[in-house]
């Protein structure tokens, strides 16, 4: 599976990358064909009075479909884990399809 990710209006530092690459190798258990990963972390808008709002976007590549997650918090890390869990979910429902 290729990862790639990608910072908006913010740096890309190792630990983000880090925590996103380990986040999407999670989701392996859950669906084993993965092809490929685009992950996009940033900050939404900097006119916020009480701090910024991070994004995390994650479209995962999988066979016949693109499967899409999104989320905006108050902390990047949250808003990646709320995207992996919604593609979580996703993965687990486009796996019972296939079954099916």
């Amino acid at each position: 599976m290729q990862i790639n990710i990608k910072a908006t209006k913010m740096e890309l530092t190792p630990a983000i990358e880090a925590t996103v690459t380990e986040k999407i190798e999670g989701l392996k258990k859950y669906f084993d064909n993965i092809i490929e990963a685009d992950v996009e972390v940033g900050i939404t808008t900097s006119h916020h009075h009480k701090g910024d709002i991070f994004r995390a976007e994650i479209n995962l590549t999988v066979p016949k479909t693109v499967l899409r997650a999104e989320a905006e918090t108050d902390d990047l890390y949250k808003a990646i884990n709320e995207a992996k869990d919604k593609l979580k979910n996703e993965l687990v429902k486009y796996k019972e399809r296939l079954h099916e």
